[in-house]
């Protein structure tokens, strides 16, 4: 882990992904999100699929197929004007793949946030975040003891899986794996 990891730990286990987030993939990442080319969605869950699968033939420890997935939401709002979640996009064919089931209702975003990709600053990141997420009463049952799988587009600094994984942990989730598919080196 690095120092920052070990100074302020995340409320996540783990997390796979598949390739950097850097050029040209992030134009692909961007094609999906704001372009709405959601034919790369099944290319991207493809691709994760992979990832993981390849990742549990080679670890003989605790490396488990998550019990249920779900996908980082979107506000309302941002719903409404992008048409689609891109995590869930990618989300509905990864749980094909993998045959596991997906709820997309486990936790919804409370409230609107400015985009991550506009916030620089960590700190300012982290209070964007704060109380972005809550969990349906109805939920809970679905989350506690389990081991939830999260998925999204991109992890750039984390902070809002972090968030995400801390709103799952309250709830009870005995642990947390985000699947995305670009992470920021």
């Amino acid at each position: 882990m690095c120092g920052s990891c070990l100074k302020h730990p995340r409320a996540f286990d783990a997390t796979f992904a598949v390739i950097d987030y850097a050029a040209p993939v992030d134009q692909l990442v961007l094609a999906l999100k704001f372009g709405g080319r959601l034919a790369l969605a099944p290319m991207f869950a493809e691709m994760l699929g992979n990832t993981i699968q390849q990742h549990l033939m080679i670890a003989a420890n605790d490396s488990t197929l998550p019990d249920v997935l779900t996908a980082v939401p979107l506000s309302a709002t941002r719903l409404r004007q992008r048409g689609f979640n891109q995590a869930l996009e990618i989300a509905k064919p990864l749980a094909h793949r993998l045959s596991l089931p997906l709820r997309h209702d486990l936790v919804r975003r409370q409230r609107d946030t400015l985009p991550q990709s506009l916030v620089r600053d960590l700190e300012h990141r982290r209070s964007n975040l704060r109380q972005a997420f809550t969990i349906p009463s109805e939920a809970i049952e679905q989350i506690r003891g389990r081991h939830i799988g999260v998925v999204d587009d991109v992890m750039t600094t984390g902070e809002t899986l972090h968030e995400f994984a801390r709103t799952l942990r309250r709830a009870g989730a005995r642990r947390v794996t985000n699947l995305v598919f670009a992470r920021t080196p």
